[in-house]
């Protein structure tokens, strides 16, 4: 485990949300840098993420899920399929108190690793569950469900979509996003839009991926 020099990472982390014009409190900067502290300090025993240096968690974590808030704007209620370590279900409930943040993942010691910041960073917004996405019920469904680097497209929409409420949207997180994968999306589900995003410090390729159902843009 590297040393996590807060003062180096929280210029960085500020640099960065600078750059993205977020309109963040000190209060939701310094949770911020309180998740990114536990996430390298649990690290070294849960194997969250393979990246060690806290400097690099910044910018290919925090700063790679802060670039996505702001197409979460209207969302209420939203579902991270595949949370791992809380990328990006923890960055949006930090960002948008506001919001219902709901995580999941199969993996019991990442699932304890959540409730654990959710608890030290008293986070009211945040429920997580530890079970197969497929097999989740709600009473109250999602109006954004999200992943970042979780799955193929077509598998993100079938294993998550009874979950989505009638006029809802996927919104996934993705490197590249090639045309084949979108195009296998299975009906009634279609990309609407690609989205490129710019992550401050970072030169690989990033977008956003939104999908909605065809058979609610027709009614």
């Amino acid at each position: 485990m590297k040393v996590f020099d807060r003062a180096v990472v929280a210029d960085v982390l500020r640099t960065g949300i600078a750059g993205l014009a977020l309109d963040l409190s000190e209060v939701q900067v310094e949770k911020l840098l309180d998740y990114l502290a536990l996430l390298n300090k649990w690290n070294s025993v849960y194997n969250l993420t393979s990246v060690r240096d806290p400097l690099q968690m910044v910018t290919l974590h925090l700063l790679d899920s802060l670039a996505a808030v702001s197409a979460f704007a209207g969302a209420k209620n939203v579902l991270d399929v595949g949370a791992g370590g809380g990328l990006p279900g923890m960055v949006l409930a930090i960002s948008r108190p506001d919001m219902n943040v709901s995580m999941i993942d199969t993996v019991h010691k990442k699932t304890a690793f959540l409730n654990q910041v959710k608890a030290e960073l008293e986070l009211t917004n945040v429920t997580v569950y530890t079970k197969r996405v497929e097999q989740l019920e709600v009473k109250t469904k999602f109006d954004v469900i999200t992943s970042r680097a979780f799955a193929d497209l077509s598998d993100f929409v079938n294993w998550s979509g009874h979950l989505l409420e009638e006029g809802g949207q996927f919104i996934a997180l993705k490197g590249t996003a090639p045309a084949e994968e979108r195009e296998r999306l299975p009906e009634p589900w279609k990309v609407q839009k690609l989205e490129p995003l710019q992550v401050p410090g970072l030169e690989a390729e990033r977008h956003l991926v939104f999908i909605k159902s065809e058979q609610t843009e027709t009614v």
